[in-house]
């Protein structure tokens, strides 16, 4: 396993405007939009403004995480429903920007047969490998496994004490941290919880990994 770690002063504090700018190229535009109501296009409008104000907050420690609006969609082709934690739009790109710093350092311990939500990675190449290795086994099972509700119940405390292994920049744990603690608006209500990582996409980094360390261990063993 590769054992690059973060450490020292978190990445928008030394390039002001590149990450925040960056982020917000990578982020999508047309997505729903959260508690605000505040949509990739209005939030355009006076783009040059509001990115600076939010790196403002960022470096002044005093960027508050708002909670996530939940929805609830169909899952698969039953009539099974799961929820989704749809952030703000300009959370959006300071999650984008998080991954873009945390991507270099856990993408080197991913399998090489992991796909998912990976940079340069798509469920094409995936099927296309899963084809390759069941023509070459000329037959057999296939297994479609999946842990119930993973997202949903994953702990907060073994998932801060997870990443404080390879994240040492105080900052930006504290920001993950405020994450954490956001909450869900769901139907005008604002509820808390000690599981789950509400749909983030830079915890869905840390949850993913760690699951793909349990099979490479049980693998081993």
């Amino acid at each position: 396993m590769d054992n690059r770690e973060l450490t020292g002063t978190w990445e928008p504090l030394r390039f002001p405007r590149r990450v925040p700018e960056e982020a917000y190229r990578r982020t999508r535009k047309d997505g729903a939009a959260g508690i605000d109501d505040v949509t990739g296009k209005e939030y355009a409008e006076n783009l040059h403004d509001n990115l600076q104000h939010l790196l403002d907050r960022l470096k002044t420690g005093t960027y508050k995480a708002p909670p996530v609006k939940r929805k609830h969609i169909p899952k698969g082709g039953g009539s099974e429903m799961r929820p989704i934690g749809i952030p703000t739009f300009e959370d959006k790109i300071v999650q984008r920007a998080v991954v873009m710093l945390l991507e270099p350092i856990y993408e080197h311990d991913f399998h090489d047969g992991s796909y998912g939500f990976r940079p340069k990675r798509s469920a094409h190449q995936a099927l296309a490998e899963v084809w390759e290795a069941t023509m070459g086994v000329a037959g057999g099972w296939v297994l479609e496994v999946d842990i119930r509700q993973f997202f949903d119940t994953i702990d907060h405390k073994h998932l801060r004490e997870f990443m404080s292994r390879r994240v040492r920049d105080g900052s930006l744990r504290r920001l993950i941290g405020k994450w954490l603690k956001a909450g869900v608006l769901e139907d005008g209500e604002l509820s808390f919880s000690e599981t789950g990582t509400r749909s983030l996409w830079i915890l869905w980094h840390h949850g993913k990994h760690s699951f793909t360390r349990i099979v490479s261990l049980s693998s081993a063993s």
